[in-house]
């Protein structure tokens, strides 16, 4: 047996290149880790931390134009396993989802035939996740169940709709982005379509001044490029269509939702971004790029902190983060610091070379860590971008106004322990602390560092040049070169450099620079060496430069084969290679051929002026071999003797050593003389002449007449005893050369360009290639065996073909790609856990659904043990081995750093959940465990804090100031309540420097009267002019707001007033006046009964006592859990920041989230928030049994032992039946329907 064996199973796989214009959207980052990416008509699945592609996927007829992940907010089990689902629109109006893994199409739709403007996975609701919205051009949007492939309902707009972006903390909101302006919906939901026509609002463009703007008087100096900009955009919304001059042209690129804080908007325009606040349509922020600078083609905002990543003309990627606003008292200049979001350049990376054909395309960032970003640029290029933290202060000039940046103190939502490891840049929020409101403490700055941001490219796909492309697979696999034997293929590109690519893993091998102009054929003459030749455009005598390189593989070695030859002479048609790689053919246009030796590199003989033009030749596989391996056999014994007589040194000389490449007659290789060779080419006429070689005679051998139903002959192709014939009219003539029968074919497919015989011995299939597309046939049966052709099963065309293995094709096509196919020659999706890739890949969701669970459950808890460890086999673990193998490659794919993480013992259980959630990219389980780890360890803290009577005691644990530690802002509602005033008021404030007309004002003072903020609501109020038609409703108000007092009789006035407000329609008066005799319970209340639970609960935290708010938010997860909301993940994280924790843990529990609720459960207990006494035991009973019940499913049974363990009377008696079947069954075995049945039992 050979200790070494080379995997010959090449898979298919496509080789892609440039991209084209229209794949310049269609790129998407997934939380599942991969980035996809349009190339022409297919698809590319990277994975960005090892940068490889994966997988192609194939289906599509016309150019993808968008492509979406689907999300994963949603509770992972068995039944709703993890799985990569991926949809894909393309020019021609057909949306594809695929299941990547196996490369397969799940469903197909098709409404109308123009390109997919916009692809959207809806996340909103707990019900159904295969729910995808789509919008048809040119002003349709559509809901499909991307499951089935049904139309859900379809709704059209007035005018054409380019985008949408949905509101990440209100699903029922989404804002179209139209030819015309923005069109914002309020009424979103997946039951129905949108009942109204939206609410239309117009952009005047930042670059046409609104007629608001007074005019500069002349003398006045004309204000500099970022104070203009800020001029301009101090109105932007308007409700009514602007005048033609006012809007030229509609230039805003892209429009977005900012994830990190409700209400907000961003607008993109080529020189600037807007943020907008949508609750006073005004501009809040600028970030405007000066005259010199280069524009903006793309930003995408971040959730866990307020910044953006915004993508520039010449590539380069920016950070921007915004400037905590406390840092304004400071500022000197009180113009400068007129209160709006600023944000503030931290990184930025280096920019790409633009040419004409290279440019950039998109951007996408990591959804999980947002601290990753990838480049697409039109070569085909993938640019893989790190955002890393070092500490240390800003090195560059002491004057320069930005803040500094602090990391955090807490590494996975907890306080770092003493010597606890942790991963720096495991993802943005680890990286930068919060931004502070106005109103807060700066940080006690002993314990945290500042840091600096910078980007590090960490990885490099690059794709092939453009075609055209000329290819050739090295010599096929045989029995002899099996132990070095490596799939190669060489590609010769129009710019001279000839590409190797190995097969098996498809990556790029080497890249050689070799000719000066288009690579135009390639002939290997050994498994590491191969000769190509190019042809420079000819002058006006017709003449070129023809260069002929010999290129070494391992060496790079590279010389001119025909030496000083070659300028000015007629181009070259061909070269061929004979079967023994002795000789060489060349063929020219207008000159007779030549005839070479490849070993010694030695011109044998170049033909008479008089001879036949040459239209097509072939050597002959048929040789004496037998002969030569005798006399090698003498050869050797001669040397092992070294008693060599002059008449043996003559046959050792004649030997043909050098070919077959054996290691032992490397000694001999500079004596070889050769075997003899034939070969048979035809002229003009059809005349097919027979050659002989040998050393350096040439013999001229039979002529054949021409066969009269052939036209002029293009190709020939010779193996066995079988001689194939191409014409220029697409007939094939197949000869037995045995039997001496000759039989024609016309295919009607015009000019045989080449014809190919498959390798291995006995193996008859013959490749042919047409102007529009190739066949393969059966010589034997003398049939045909696949057909492809342009226009009917592909839409690209092809410019060269060869065979890869002795049952696969390898095509160059125009588009720009290479293909490896099997003789089918059908689509080249494969599946991803079949294929050989050089570096391992992290990616739970490539193995099956039950090993990723095992997977999950493996990582996040194994105290059976007493240690950590990342060896499953170390682990009572039943399961094939297969399945083990697999799960343990993904185990070693983990970084380094990773691994020490998760075997730190001092790794609380909170933080694992949370590093484990992040590291599958499950969105639920992420949400989740931030929100609880958060509120747990709050709670705990303020529980120990009661609780410790000894004052060192106290002191020691409020040492951590709490507003340090806050849930960040993008979790809006669920955020403390003092935190969440501060942001309210400081928004407030934002707003009211901001407002621009009566409406703004308005809008201010009716949220500051919410807010109790009484003295500066009156000053707005009074500021109405005398002529504005409510100017006396608003004086009386102001007047009403400052003598409110507390007498019984005004108050019970003002609430029979409310009362009768709200029972009239005008509710939010009526909410506003109960707030102002601080009944703001009541106003809650009437919120929630009209539907507005959102307002109810803003106003909840903003106005209410503790005990008061709890009550509203509780209301309000009751709502969530209702049948006809159906939103119970989120009412558990409403729960949560109430610190309902045994309602929480009932809740995951009755929800059949069994893991979740028990390490829940166990977190409970452990941070001393739930106690085991009677009332509570039965839930944590009934927990532990049922995740016992579940690993023991799963295969785990140590895991199963612990939690059983611990599970009263029941779980005793799952450990019996653990161990009982010690010699049976085991465990593993039992399928999915006897543990369905085992958990419906214990229910």
């Amino acid at each position: 047996m050979i200790p070494y064996t080379v995997n010959i199973k090449l898979a298919a796989r496509t080789l892609t290149g440039t991209l084209n214009l229209q794949n310049k959207t269609a790129v998407d980052w997934g939380w599942q880790g991969l980035i996809a990416q349009g190339c022409h008509s297919s698809i590319l699945i990277i994975d960005p931390n090892t940068a490889q592609t994966i997988q192609v996927l194939e289906k599509h007829k016309a150019n993808v134009v968008k492509v979406k992940w689907s999300r994963e907010n949603y509770y992972h089990n068995l039944s709703s396993p993890y799985c990569l689902r991926l949809a894909s629109g393309d020019a021609s109006g057909k949306i594809i989802v695929w299941d990547v893994v196996s490369g397969t199409a799940h469903c197909e739709i098709q409404e109308h035939s123009k390109p997919i403007q916009d692809l959207e996975w809806l996340w909103n609701q707990d019900a159904s996740r295969d729910l995808l919205l789509a919008v048809h051009p040119p002003n349709y949007i559509v809901l499909w169940n991307g499951d089935t492939g049904t139309k859900l309902w379809k709704k059209s707009y007035a005018e054409n709709i380019l985008s949408f972006s949905f509101d990440p903390f209100d699903p029922t909101n989404m804002a179209l982005l139209t030819s015309e302006g923005i069109v914002f919906i309020t009424d979103f939901t997946h039951s129905k379509p949108p009942s109204s026509a939206g609410k239309k609002v117009y952009i005047a463009s930042p670059h046409a001044s609104p007629a608001h703007t007074k005019p500069a008087p002349a003398a006045a100096p004309a204000p500099t490029g970022a104070k203009k900009a800020l001029n301009k955009v101090k109105v932007l919304i308007t409700n009514e269509k602007p005048t033609a001059e006012a809007v030229t042209l509609n230039d805003c690129l892209q429009l977005s939702y900012l994830p990190s804080k409700r209400n907000h908007m961003l607008l993109l325009y080529p020189r600037e971004i807007l943020i907008l606040d949508l609750e006073l349509s005004q501009t809040v922020g600028v970030v405007a790029i000066e005259r010199s600078g280069v524009p903006f083609i793309q930003v995408i905002p971040c959730a866990q902190r307020d910044a953006l990543y915004c993508l520039h003309e010449n590539g380069c990627i920016t950070l921007r983060v915004c400037r905590s606003t406390t840092a304004q008292e400071e500022a000197a200049d009180p113009e400068q610091s007129s209160h709006e979001l600023i944000y503030d350049l931290r990184s930025q990376c280096d920019a790409i070379r633009v040419t004409k054909t290279v440019r950039p395309y998109r951007m996408v960032i990591c959804p999980i860590n947002e601290n990753n970003a990838a480049l697409m640029v039109s070569d085909g290029r993938a640019m893989l971008w790190e955002l890393k933290a070092h500490a240390g202060r800003a090195t560059g000039n002491p004057s320069s106004s930005l803040s500094p940046l602090y990391s955090p103190v807490s590494f996975c939502g907890a306080l770092l322990g003493p010597n606890q490891k942790r991963i720096h840049d495991l993802c943005l929020n680890s990286m930068i602390g919060q931004t502070l409101i106005s109103g807060e403490a700066l940080p006690p700055s002993s314990n945290q560092q500042e840091v600096q941001l910078k980007f590090l490219l960490t990885g490099l796909l690059s794709g092939l040049p453009l075609p055209p492309f000329a290819i050739r697979m090295c010599p096929p696999l045989t029995t002899k070169n099996i132990n070095h034997y490596q799939p190669l293929l060489a590609v010769g590109t129009s710019n001279g450099s000839v590409l190797v690519y190995n097969l098996t893993s498809g990556l790029l091998h080497k890249e050689l620079s070799v000719h000066s102009c288009e690579v135009r054929g390639i002939e290997w003459v050994s498994l590491t060496s191969f000769l190509s030749f190019a042809t420079s455009a000819p002058n006006n005598m017709g003449l070129v430069r023809n260069e002929l390189q010999h290129i070494d593989l391992p060496t790079g070695r590279c010389f001119a084969f025909r030496g000083e030859r070659g300028n000015d002479e007629p181009p070259i048609e061909m070269i061929k290679v004979s079967h023994l790689k002795q000789y060489l053919v060349v063929v020219f246009r207008d000159k007779p051929l030549e005839l070479w030796d490849i070993r010694t590199g030695t011109l044998l003989r170049e033909m008479a002026k008089n001879f036949p033009t040459v239209t097509a030749l072939e050597w002959s596989p048929s040789h004496n071999l037998k002969s030569l391996k005798k006399k090698q056999m003498a050869a050797r014994e001669a040397m092992a003797r070294q008693t060599v007589s002059d008449t043996e040194q003559s046959a050792v000389e004649s030997s043909v050593i050098s070919l077959l490449q054996d290691a032992e007659s490397k000694s001999e290789t500079s004596q070889a003389i050769s075997a003899r060779e034939h070969f048979v080419f035809t002229d003009t006429d059809g005349q097919v002449y027979h050659i002989t070689v040998e050393g350096n005679t040439v013999k001229d051998g039979a002529r054949i007449p021409p066969d009269g139903s052939m036209g002029s002959i293009a190709c020939i192709a010779w193996k066995g005893d079988t001689l194939v014939l191409g014409d220029v009219d697409g007939n094939l003539n197949f000869w037995d050369l045995k039997a001496r029968l000759s039989r024609g074919i016309p295919t009607h497919r015009g000019w045989v360009k080449k014809i190919r015989f498959a390798p291995g011995k006995g193996n008859q299939k013959l490749l042919v290639m047409y102007t529009d597309g190739a066949e393969v046939w059966d010589t034997k049966e003398v049939q045909m065996v696949s057909s492809m052709r342009i226009g009917r099963n592909v839409n690209y065309r092809i410019l060269d073909i060869d065979w890869c293995t002795s049952d696969k094709v390898v095509l160059a096509s125009d588009d720009g790609c290479i293909r490896v196919l099997e003789m089918a020659m059908k689509s080249a999706s494969y599946r991803m856990d079949e294929q050989d890739l050089t570096d391992p890949v992290w990616c739970p969701y490539l193995l099956v659904p039950r090993a990723a669970l095992t997977l999950k459950a493996f990582l996040q808890l194994q105290p059976w043990s007493g240690t950590f460890t990342m060896d499953i086999t170390q682990v009572d673990y039943n399961e094939k081995d297969e399945i083990k193998g697999l799960i343990q490659e993904q185990l070693n794919s983990l970084s380094n750093d990773m691994k020490s993480v998760l075997q730190d013992p001092e790794l609380s259980l909170l933080q694992r959940c949370l590093l484990v959630s992040r590291l599958f990219g499950d969105e639920s389980d992420l949400h989740f465990w931030t929100v609880a780890s958060h509120y747990l360890q709050s709670f705990a803290q303020a529980r120990q804090l009661t609780a410790s009577t000894a004052e060192g005691q106290a002191r020691n644990e409020g040492a951590q100031p709490s507003a340090q530690n806050h849930l960040d802002i993008c979790h809006d509602v669920l955020c403390e309540s003092s935190y969440f005033q501060k942001f309210q008021l400081d928004r407030v404030h934002l707003q009211e420097v901001k407002r621009s007309s009566y409406e703004h004002t308005k809008k201010c003072a009716d949220q500051l009267l919410l807010l109790g903020q009484t003295d500066r609501a009156v000053q707005l109020l009074l500021e109405t002019s005398a002529d504005n038609p409510s100017y006396y409703c608003d004086s009386l108000k102001a007047c009403l707001v400052t003598t409110i007092t507390s007498s019984g009789p005004s108050q019970s006035t003002i609430k029979l007033v409310a009362t009768n407000m709200i029972a009239n329609g005008k509710l939010a008066e009526g909410v506003q006046l109960l707030c102002l005799i601080d009944k703001a319970a009541d106003a809650c209340r009437y919120l929630q009964t009209y539907g507005e639970w959102n307002r109810a609960a803003w106003l909840a935290k903003v106005r209410l006592t503790p005990a008061e708010s709890s009550d509203v938010l509780k209301r309000w997860a009751e709502h969530l859990c209702s049948p006809q909301v159906n939103h119970k993940s989120k009412a558990i994280l409403v729960l949560l920041s109430l610190g309902c924790f045994y309602k929480v843990g009932e809740m995951l529990h009755s929800m059949r989230q069994f893991d979740r609720a028990a390490l829940f459960i166990e977190a409970c207990l452990k941070c001393g928030v739930m106690e085991a006494n009677d009332s509570s035991n039965k839930l944590i009973e009934a927990a532990f049994l049922d995740y016992a019940r579940l690993l023991r499913s799963l295969g785990l049974r140590e895991g199963a032992a612990l939690w059983a363990s611990r599970a009263g009377s029941a779980g005793e008696q799952l450990m019996e039946e653990l161990f009982q079947g010690e010699g049976g069954v085991p465990e593993a075995i039992l399928g999915k329907e006897e543990l369905e049945l085992s958990l419906e039992s214990s229910e």
